[in-house]
């Protein structure tokens, strides 16, 4: 019951057992939400006293919203982070040195799949790091898919999170609420799932393929994406679909009518056989006039 669950993967690209230095792990890779603060104490304890007396409940507060039900007999509701001013969180994907958000459903009654839809993030620079998440407010759609049709659903679990100003601060919030059924459109949701990336065919992606190739620590790709340009200075993001797979920094560039897009995939774990399934890579492409999503990618 994990949002956008993916099956295992079988494939012949398999992972070096190597392992990449400390310092490249920390730079390229997301860590747990304890392995970042115990890594990061040294260097933000002289702003420490930014957030000093400041719990996670002051600077950030979650909501279940409700949506009502779906044509297709879904329910659709969605999570509500209200951040203090001047922090931000994370997109799914954080980027160089982002701390990714995780969910559980314990506790959650009648809910069978549950899906997200993310709203288009922003793209922060911030001491030479890209990091990608929103600021002020964050909607994310979710819709769930009852296993008894027509019987209650409650919606209950918890999602660990990084906020960010001047220092991270790791939190933890708890949700618990009765979806109702007989709720009208929220505008919020609507807002929140207009705001998501275009699909590919409505951004006029002709086509995108992806090679593979053993890399000193994991496995090399490179994305060539035929597609208009999304605005200015674009950056793609590029997630592997497994989550015995993390992907590095990725490098974007413009040839014409060609969005060109590097990075490596790095094993979550060390000594964990990984594979990649195309036809599940997830190239997200981030423009100033909109973005991209695009699923799966032809060999190349």
């Amino acid at each position: 019951m994990q949002p956008d669950q993916t099956p295992e993967y079988h494939t012949s690209a398999k992972v070096p057992p190597s392992r990449p230095p400390a310092r490249r792990l920390k730079r390229h890779l997301s860590l747990p939400l304890a392995a970042v603060i115990a890594a990061g104490l040294a260097t933000l304890a002289p702003h420490a006293r930014a957030a000093e007396g400041l719990g996670p409940t002051d600077l950030v507060q979650i909501e279940v919203l409700d949506g009502g039900l779906t044509s297709r007999g879904t329910y659709l509701g969605a999570l509500r982070l209200t951040l203090s001013q001047g922090w931000k969180t994370y997109w799914r994907a954080p980027g160089d040195a982002g701390i990714p958000p995780s969910f559980t459903w314990r506790g959650s009654r009648n809910v069978g799949a549950v899906s997200m839809t993310w709203p288009t993030p922003e793209v922060f620079l911030t001491s030479g790091f890209r990091t990608i998440g929103y600021h002020d407010q964050l909607v994310l759609p979710i819709e769930i898919a009852p296993e008894r049709p027509g019987a209650p659903v409650r919606l209950k679990g918890r999602m660990e999170l990084g906020i960010c100003k001047d220092v991270c601060v790791p939190s933890e919030l708890r949700f618990d609420h009765h979806l109702n059924p007989d709720a009208g459109r929220n505008p919020a949701i609507i807002a929140a799932l207009a705001s998501r990336p275009y699909s590919a065919s409505e951004a006029g992606v002709s086509s995108a393929t992806c090679s593979l190739r053993p890399g000193r620590y994991g496995i090399k790709v490179e994305a060539r994406i035929k597609m208009p340009s999304a605005g200015g200075e674009e950056v793609a993001v590029i997630e592997p679909g497994t989550p015995h797979m993390m992907a590095g920094e990725t490098h974007t560039e413009r040839r014409g009518g060609m969005l060109l897009a590097s990075t490596e995939f790095l094993p979550a774990t060390q000594g964990t056989p990984a594979a990649i399934d195309r036809s599940h890579v997830r190239i997200t492409v981030l423009g100033r006039s909109h973005a991209v999503d695009i699923r799966g990618c032809d060999a190349g």
